[in-house]
């Protein structure tokens, strides 16, 4: 650890205390030696101050030929051995017996050089480390004669004119010398411990030696202290620059930290060789620190760090790169080919990369059409768990399976460097740099890049009411206690809502110019870098400083939070207009009005209500209704509404654990297993076909959709599964955990079924689009009375076209009553078009049990190329990409006609065998062709 020494004495007696966390018998252990260890809970981090219960040590050694953990046992064991013995007073004993080879099992041949330690609760909850969150090292020493310094007892920084205290031990009585470079500064005689006090007037490197004699031998050790300026030269920063790594040329980058109140920043890195020097020192202009670097070799990377008053080692805020010394260990070079080294031994946390002369990607896609969100059917991707390779190239092979379901865009979780590797990805870290576990920086451009040349938006998740403790905006800013101190520009020193199921981690000041900067800077930085299409934003009930108590769900309205959040959603359009700024709000109704005005996208969860028609069961909970804008009293097309999302349960899995009988079985109600991988995967038909009732009653409502990653395979293990599904915890203990990867499930015949019907009642939708607008007459009856004499909805657009949905939830056949909107022949969708001749507004239907039926007044061509009209035996018409032109292979076609995928008109052309599409931008359209024969056939279009 790497600390500044003040100028006061008391704060070196408080150091002084800290570092006693641990104290050991005898005070040089050798490894041949039993050892008695006194853990200090006030001290470190104090996470065990004023605990009453069993206490832990999580523990191993360092060998002399490395410096990781070895010979610890796995984390949580609770074995006697392990065990500490409470003495009174926060002091806790751990005896190593019956010497330190033996306790930890050390091999012959093998040197121990230090014993390391976290100390934990029983159910490891509760955690003691040393200051900075970092593990307790005690050294193991050789036998006989040994010399050490108590103080400084690691590397140190301190500021010039700082008296600083020198303290060192030995391990029997000695001659004792202490020296600065070659100068002896102190001495004594027949001793075990020596100190001076000693003032460094001018800035350098120092390494202090500590000399201990006796019986006519002599030891010594070192110990290295950097002298620096406390104040910074003012020059006023170059034009331009801002935040952040600033490219220059193929050789020159300008750095610039914005940190307010700050006195002096330093930067170390792999140009000057980690070392603190004069000539690295920033300059200040007002509360930004900036230096040029020059003399950089072209496309090589750098890693470095900030020094900040002496204390504060933080990477970049604005890096779009990291290396991260806990976790790029586990990312497998298939993942991220070439991955620069951590440079161990030379810096401590995370660091960030800059790289002069990298190679522009090259875009394929340059104008995107973005569908209108109104017709938006979004996929909720969680990379880790899409494939088994969890990266973005994986996912994008993938791309022609959610091209065919029907999806137009992709909503990717959080994909920003959060902590650790396999997290959910709502603990970012650094907003501006790519998780290099799902790959590099080009292979996310080119999922956007793919993804917009099939026709698809990528929306991505940004978590922004919070962060953790790897944030550098934390970093600068913060109390001994780990809370954010009172200055820090960007944090709330304490969340303004203080239900624990609502608060996590830092919370981030709204209300901050400060704050409202980054959150504008991270939005346009991923528009400009990545193209992407929109945002996401988590929990945004958390962006205002209202205080909110222990009970209180913080639903409003809020008037300081709609503005914050308006002035957030223009600063995001203003930056690219058309960009979807989508909300997980789930507030007042007031309130949500107010933001869906604002032309911003709200989540509407309805998880329970399509959860329990899943399973079979009526009741209160059922009602539909609050999906549709129109009977929520919200502006048409506001709401993102879902089944399911990663937040939810699945509807899958609740149909397998607890379906109505008959749903999972004929005489039972309960399903024992854990997971589909270890219980009876009984009734899979069923299941699927009441999935697929569920889907006919959430993808033909007008508004935006969302469906959670295979939802649309009937997707049955739990949120609360582990990873291979064979255990279960309600408690929420594997919630975030990774999920079986089933693909396998794409090759079940009723889970392929469900699948198709996915994708047949999106392609009506997007053929169709006209009948899910705004302007569209929708009406339905899907409350909790309409479950035994079935659920129907019906639309009819401006021009005429109508469709009927009649679903049976109940576990019995039925003949049910449906209101058509008019007489004549109608036609049943999923029954290739076949007629009904409806000769009464009101029809009797029959509905098997699980069931549903779509019926139109017109007959349906759907807009697949391999889909044809009934009439239709060979292919009318098809886009050849290569030469980007609709070919007629049947002959001379009376009219062509081309929409955009928002349902414009854009092209028409008449007495045609071919349609050049050059002149359209690309993205993703639909053709329909009119023969003279009166055949007619719809096509998609993906430029």
């Amino acid at each position: 650890m790497k600390r500044l020494y003040a100028f006061f004495i008391c704060l070196l007696a408080v150091l002084a205390m800290q570092a006693q966390i641990v104290t050991t018998t005898p005070d040089f252990p050798t490894e041949n030696d039993e050892v008695t260890i006194i853990f200090d809970a006030t001290k470190g981090t104090a996470g065990l101050k004023g605990f009453t219960g069993d206490v832990y040590a999580h523990t191993g050694v360092i060998l002399s030929t490395g410096t990781s953990w070895q010979y610890a046992p796995t984390w949580g064991d609770n074995s006697a051995k392990y065990k500490l013995t409470s003495l009174g007073n926060d002091k806790w004993q751990l005896k190593i017996t019956p010497n330190i080879r033996e306790y930890y099992g050390v091999k012959d041949g093998e040197t121990v050089k230090q014993l390391a330690f976290v100390f934990r609760s029983a159910d490891t909850s509760k955690e003691g480390k040393d200051t900075g969150n970092k593990d307790i090292f005690v050294d193991v020493h050789t036998a006989g004669l040994t010399v050490r310094f108590d103080q400084p007892a690691e590397k140190e920084n301190l500021i010039t004119n700082t008296a600083l205290t020198i303290k060192a031990s030995a391990s029997v009585a000695s001659t004792l010398k202490l020296y600065v470079g070659t100068t002896e500064i102190a001495t004594e005689a027949n001793a075990t411990t020596i100190s001076q006090s000693y003032t460094f007037s001018a800035a350098g490197s120092y390494t202090l030696k500590a000399e201990a004699t006796a019986n006519g031998k002599t030891v010594s050790v070192t110990q290295e202290v950097t002298v620096l300026n406390g104040t910074s030269t003012s020059e006023t920063m170059p034009k331009g620059v801002r935040p952040g790594i600033n490219y220059i040329s193929d050789t020159e980058v300008t750095l610039v930290l914005q940190a307010p109140k700050k006195k002096y920043v330093y930067v170390v890195g792999d140009f000057n060789d980690w070392t603190l020097k004069p000539d690295y020192q920033l300059k200040q202009d007002g509360e930004y620190f900036w230096i040029i670097l020059s003399g950089l070799i072209k496309g090589e990377e750098y890693a470095f760090q900030y020094l900040v008053d002496g204390s504060i080692y933080i990477a970049d805020p604005y890096t779009d790169k990291v290396l991260d010394p806990w976790n790029d260990q586990y990312i497998e070079s298939t993942t991220y080919p070439n991955l620069k080294p951590y440079p161990t031994g030379k810096a401590e946390g995370i660091v960030s990369v800059l790289q002069t002369g990298q190679t522009a990607y090259n875009w394929k896609v340059k104008n995107f059409e973005r569908p209108a969100s109104e017709q938006l059917v979004i996929y909720e991707m969680l990379i880790r768990d899409f494939t088994e390779e969890h990266t973005f190239n994986a996912a994008k092979e993938k791309l022609g399976y959610l091209k065919n379901l029907g999806v137009n865009a992709i909503e990717l979780m959080p994909v920003n460097e959060f902590e650790g590797n396999t997290s959910w990805g709502y603990n970012p870290s650094f907003y501006f740099a790519v998780d290099k576990y799902y790959g590099t920086k080009n292979d996310l451009r080119a999922f956007v890049d793919e993804c917009h040349s099939q026709g698809m938006s990528v929306i991505i998740d940004l978590v922004l009411n919070h962060s953790f403790g790897q944030s550098p905006f934390y970093l600068l800013y913060k109390d001994v206690d780990g809370k954010p101190s009172a200055d820090n520009p960007w944090y709330n020193q304490e969340s303004n809502i203080k239900n624990p199921s609502l608060s996590w981690g830092y919370d981030f000041n709204h209300d901050s110019e400060y704050t409202r900067a980054l959150v504008d800077s991270v939005a346009g930085f991923w528009m400009s870098e990545y193209k992407i299409d929109g945002f996401r934003y988590d929990f945004t009930k958390g962006f205002s400083n209202t205080p909110y108590g222990v009970n209180d769900w913080a639903n409003g309205p809020d008037n300081a939070r709609i503005n914050n959040l308006k002035r957030m959603s223009a600063a995001v359009k203003e930056r690219q207009p058309g960009a979807y700024v989508i909300f997980e709000h789930l507030a007042a109704a007031s309130e949500e009005k107010q933001l869906g005005d604002a032309g911003i996208l709200l989540w509407r969860n309805k998880n329970e209500a399509y959860c329990e028609t899943a399973m079979g069961w009526s009741g209160s909970k059922t009602d539909f209704s609050g999906l549709f804008a129109g009977t929520s009293s919200m502006p048409a097309g506001s709401l993102v509404g879902y089944m399911e999302s990663h937040d939810e349960e699945r509807t899958g899995f609740k149909a397998w654990k607890w379906g109505n009988t008959g749903v999972i079985a004929s005489t039972t109600s309960t399903n024992t297993g854990m997971s589909p991988a270890t219980g009876s995967n009984i009734n899979l038909s069923t299941r699927t076909k009441r999935l697929a009732t569920n889907a006919a009653f959430f993808l033909t409502v007008p508004g935006p959709k969302m469906i959670w990653q295979f939802g649309e395979l009937g997707y049955d293990f739990s949120i609360n599964n582990n990873s291979d599904g064979s255990n279960y915890d309600d408690q929420g203990g594997y919630r975030t955990d990774p999920k079986p990867i089933r693909w396998d499930y794409f090759e079940d015949a009723d889970r392929k079924g469900l699948y198709e019907t996915y994708a047949a009642l999106l392609d009506f939708r997007h053929s169709y689009s006209e009948l899910f607008a705004s302007n569209t007459t929708f009406s339905w009856k899907v409350g909790t009375t309409n479950w035994d004499n079935g659920r129907t909805l019906s639309a009819t657009s401006t021009d005429g076209k109508s469709f009927v949905v009649v679903g049976n939830f109940t576990l019995a056949d039925k003949n049910l009553s449906v209101t058509f909107p008019e007489t004549g022949t109608w036609y049943e969708f999923l029954k290739d078009n076949e007629p009904l001749s409806v000769s009464g507004t009101t029809q009797t239907i029959a509905v098997p049990a699980h069931e549903f039926r779509l019926f139109t007044n017109f007959k349906p061509t759907l807009t697949g190329i391999e889909t044809t009209t009934p009439d239709a035996e060979v292919p009318l018409i098809y886009y050849n990409k290569a030469i980007d032109t609709l070919v007629l292979p049947a002959g001379e076609a009376k009219r062509v006609e081309v929409y955009s995928v928002n349902g414009m008109l854009v092209m028409t052309q008449e007495k045609c065998t071919s349609v050049g599409l050059s002149a359209l931008p690309v993205g993703y359209y639909m053709a329909r062709v009119y023969m003279e024969d009166g055949k007619v056939q719809v096509c998609k279009i993906m430029k």
